[in-house]
This record gives C-alpha cells, sequence and structure tokens, in this order.
C-alpha cells in the first residue's frame, strides 16, 4: 500500500488549502483530490444529503485505489466523518479533531475562539471537539460567510476584506480569546489579515497544517509513507466544468494545479 495515492475530497475548491500543506509535508506523496463542485456548497444542506455525498466521493476515490482518505471539508468532517469510517477499509481523517486538539495544546487561557461557515458553526462540532479534549474550555464562535467569496474573488488583503474581518472578529477580540481555530479550509488564504485584525496575543490554529501532520503521523505509524526521494504526482476531478476551479484552484496553489478532469459520480456508482 506504500505506493497508493492519498485521497483528498472537498464541496468545492477550499480543500486546495488542505492539499498545498500536505504537499508540503509530504512531497514524496501521490495525491489524488476531488472537488465536488457540481453541488457545493455543503453547508446548507441537510446532514443525510452531505453523509450521501461524502459516501459517493468516498467510493470514487477508493476504487482509484486510495491508502488514506482525507475529508478536507468541515461540514463533511462534522456530519459524515463517523459514516465514512464505518464504509472505508483505509484510515479517514477529517479537519476537526486536528484542529481543535492544536487549539487546546495552545492555548494558555481556555477561551478558543473558531470561526467558519454557518454550517460548521451550526454543527458545533469544534465546540464538542475541544470540550471532549479539555471540558473547562470556553468556546466562542462566529461564522463568517464573506470570507469564502472574498478568498474566491482573490480579495484577501484590501480594504473590503479589512471592514470585512473587522466586523467579523470584534465580538471574539471583546471576548478575550488568545487562540482562534479558522475553521474553513479557505481561512488561510486570509491569514495575515485575521493575523492583523486579532494581534500578537491571539494565537492562529490553522485546521490544514494541523490535519497535514496527523497524515503524516498516521502514515509514518501504519508503515505506508513512500520513500523521501520520490516525488508526488497529483490528479484533479471535479463534478461540474473545470473552469472555475481551475481559475480559483491556481490561486490556491500558487499556478501549480495541473490537469483537472470531470466525471459524473452517478455514473461511477452505476
Amino acid at each position: 500500500m506504500t505506493w497508493q495515492s492519498i485521497g483528498i475530497f472537498d464541496s468545492g475548491v477550499g480543500g486546495l488549502t488542505v492539499l498545498r500543506e500536505i504537499m508540503r509535508v509530504l512531497p514524496q506523496e501521490d495525491t489524488l483530490y476531488f472537488g465536488d463542485t457540481a453541488r457545493v456548497p455543503y453547508g446548507t444542506k441537510s446532514p443525510e444529503t452531505v453523509t450521501r455525498y461524502a459516501g459517493e466521493i468516498g467510493s470514487f476515490l477508493l476504487k482509484r485505489d486510495i491508502k488514506l482518505l482525507v475529508v478536507a471539508c468541515n461540514t463533511a468532517s462534522a456530519v459524515a466523518l463517523p459514516s465514512l469510517k464505518r464504509q472505508m477499509s483505509i484510515p479517514v481523517v477529517g479537519v476537526i479533531e486536528p484542529g481543535a486538539r492544536r487549539a487546546v495544546e495552545v492555548t494558555h487561557s481556555g477561551r478558543i475562539g473558531v470561526i467558519g461557515t454557518a454550517g460548521t458553526i451550526r454543527s458545533s462540532a469544534y465546540t464538542r471537539a475541544i470540550k471532549r479534549l479539555q471540558p473547562e474550555a470556553v468556546v466562542y464562535t462566529r461564522a463568517c460567510p464573506l470570507f469564502v467569496p472574498l478568498v474566491e474573488e482573490g480579495w484577501i488583503d484590501n480594504q473590503v476584506a479589512r471592514l470585512t474581518a473587522q466586523n467579523y472578529l470584534q465580538e471574539l477580540k471583546e471576548a478575550g480569546i488568545d487562540t482562534l481555530v479558522l475553521g474553513c479550509t479557505h481561512y488561510p488564504l486570509l491569514k495575515a489579515l485575521i493575523a492583523e485584525v486579532m494581534g500578537a496575543d491571539v494565537t492562529l490554529v490553522d485546521s490544514a497544517e494541523e490535519t497535514a501532520r496527523t497524515v503524516a503521523a498516521i502514515l509514518a505509524e501504519k508503515q505506508l509513507q513512500r520513500p523521501a526521494s520520490e516525488k508526488g504526482n497529483h490528479h484533479y476531478y471535479v463534478s461540474d466544468i473545470p473552469a472555475g476551479f481551475v481559475r480559483v484552484g491556481n490561486r490556491f496553489l500558487g499556478g501549480r494545479l495541473g490537469d483537472v478532469f470531470q466525471v459524473n459520480l452517478e455514473d461511477e456508482t452505476d
């Protein structure tokens, strides 16, 4: 299994931040990325629908011989992880537990903030994960729905983005948090701006970075890592026409996006 790929999926393009970190931490590994661009966003869908979507994508990637599956979508991680773990015979990693674990490690005061999409915040998945690890922690959450379109438009360091961030983050600053979890895969692209708004006393936790570390640890523990001398290849699949994914994806990966193939999951499951 050492030579098999790492499978990664998201509702769209945001999970490329997780892929980027995996490529940085594990440059020798092959990856298969699936963006469900025909059915994005997941945050407005019911848990049952998201779980079904996740199962279909998991089956698609498993047929392509992956050794580990990364659910690089906060909404799917929040609602579909138990079902996927039952379905798959390989390790399945979400983005919520690694981010929550890191937040608990770095906080001094136990006052932790979490920002994410409306769906992720509504699910309370981060709050539950943090409380499991540190029951006395006080968790403050804030949905930041405009951050995703700002990132996809490339507006990550202008006055519109700055004013939006100041508006969203003011309550968390007033709450006196010392740690802030970036609970959406788009948000790492706004990290510099968020850090500027929150100030030097607040530690930012990037779930993408923590997820990549978790993947590396699992592969090492199970002796599934490829030799460090190898160079990984990366393949991309989407469920709608690739043009928009390519445009935004190149922004996420610094212009390194390769060929993107459109697939119909219904054909795959027949």
